[in-house]
């Protein structure tokens, strides 16, 4: 009975100190600690905020009627208009791209109904890309006389922003983030190895990991509608303890 109760206590105390290690190490980084090879893999997270460099505004009209020519005409009439409001918004004709006008017969189609309220939808695109996301930021909000003069936009078009932000000067923040992953990352490794009674050996293996664009107001992905970007990685790194 002696012996029994001996050997029992002992794998109860590995299982406890091993839980205990668990739930210190994941509050700190730490992934993964070998004792035979006296090693830790520890995580390395760095965010940083940065802002757009570049936008594209696309601007959607529609107009119907039961004249083709009469769409067609209405519909020239309100890309005329949308260019003459961005010229006198500072943009260039390098900046604008002029889409297509579509016009639909609704009869036409295999499955329409025999009655429509007007028998012709047509829609226009001008896109405006440019750099100086503030100039377009601002141009969003002036669209009133448009509107007043009876052209139709769309804010959105299929669900995505009229107006999209994007990061494409990723490679020049790309070094500085990079850099504080791994400060953070050695850190840790460093506070864990002094805790453990060893000293921090060199650098054996190393995984940047994947940067990723979010928007700045605290979602999960970059859904292009804030002009503030934030960047943000997880490195991996494995040091040898001494």
């Amino acid at each position: 009975m002696e012996n029994t109760l001996r050997i029992g206590w002992i794998p109860a105390l590995i299982v406890g100190l091993a839980l205990a290690f668990a739930g210190w190490s994941v509050g700190r980084g730490v992934e993964r600690f070998r004792m035979g090879d006296r090693a830790v893999t520890v995580k390395g997270l760095a965010e940083l905020d940065v802002k757009s460099d570049f936008a594209i505004w696309t601007l959607s009209f529609r107009r119907a009627g039961d004249e083709f020519g009469g769409v067609q005409r209405l519909l020239s009439e309100d890309r005329e208009r949308i260019l003459a409001f961005l010229g006198e918004q500072g943009f260039e004709a390098g900046e604008i791209e002029i889409r297509p006008l579509q016009v639909q017969d609704l009869l036409a189609r295999e499955w329409s109904p025999r009655e429509v309220g007007l028998r012709f939808n047509g829609q226009g695109q001008v896109l405006v890309k440019s750099p100086r996301v503030d100039a377009l930021a601002q141009a969003v909000n002036r669209v009133d006389p448009l509107i007043q003069a009876g052209v139709q936009l769309e804010s959105e078009q299929q669900g995505q922003p009229g107006l999209r932000y994007q990061l494409r000067g990723f490679n020049e923040v790309k070094p500085k983030l990079l850099e504080e992953a791994t400060l953070n990352a050695r850190a840790q490794a460093a506070k864990f190895a002094a805790d453990a009674g060893a000293t921090l050996g060199r650098l054996k293996n190393a995984n940047q990991g994947v940067i990723r664009v979010l928007d700045s107001d605290g979602g999960e992905e970059d859904s292009g509608r804030t002009i503030g970007k934030r960047l943000r990685v997880v490195s991996t790194f494995e040091y040898a303890l001494e």
